[in-house]
């Protein structure tokens, strides 16, 4: 579970970009941060996995506050999937895929063979494995971004507009894939998204923000 108290970030030229911000995303639920841009969708997002530190509040993740954990470990237990999947251009996909394991000290082999298997189960051949990310679709990038997200099997998943870059055929396709995979694994996810379309199609609570990082309505899709 994750739990927004009283969180704020004030930049130093005076901006507010989240405004004393109470939320909590309960586990094993797709919790949907909808909103115009500049509303600080994104902000809070980075403040779970402390890419951005908050000015005030705290964050919670179960029983921790993040503040209490060191970045890098606290990250290592998070998927984190971005708009354009982000992948590392000069790896191969399978590598990509297999970068967490391996820094968390998994054997390159076994690493290797998860990554294989995840990468079935988001609806990719096998033969793409070996190729690099220049040559996929983008719809075929965005799913490796999914499965380098789950790679570590963590129980929280952070996902920042990850289909927004991809045709509207392609995007229904990969809401349906997510939704299944969703079915099967019960991850807790925060998505951020501007699209109430894709808000109401694929959360189970959904959290619509104003501008000036301030939470208008907390509520079921219906």
């Amino acid at each position: 579970m994750i739990r927004f108290e009283s969180v704020t970030k004030r930049y130093p030229d005076g901006t507010v970009a989240v405004d004393n911000f109470d939320l909590v995303a309960p586990s094993g639920q797709i919790t949907i941060l909808v909103g115009p841009s500049g509303c600080g969708k994104t902000t809070c997002l980075r403040m779970i996995n402390r890419m951005i530190d908050p000015t005030s509040g705290r964050i919670w993740l179960d029983d921790r506050d993040t503040a209490k954990v060191r970045p890098a470990k606290l990250r290592r237990g998070i998927g984190y999937v971005i708009q354009h999947a982000g992948l590392f251009p000069h790896r191969t996909i399978v590598d990509n895929v297999a970068t967490v394991p391996l820094l968390l000290g998994t054997d390159r082999r076994t690493a290797r063979a998860r990554a294989l298997e995840l990468l079935e189960r988001v609806g990719l051949s096998p033969e793409l494995a070996d190729r690099y990310p220049a040559q996929l679709s983008g719809g075929q990038q965005q799913r490796v971004g999914v499965a380098r997200a789950l790679a570590a099997d963590p129980p929280v998943m952070l996902m920042d507009e990850p289909f927004s870059a991809v045709d509207p055929v392609v995007r229904a396709q990969l809401q349906e894939e997510f939704l299944r995979l969703q079915g099967e694994l019960g991850k807790t996810i925060v998505f951020v998204t501007h699209d109430i379309d894709e808000a109401i199609k694929l959360g189970d609570q959904v959290a619509e923000m104003r501008v000036g990082g301030k939470l208008a309505q907390l509520a079921t899709p219906a």
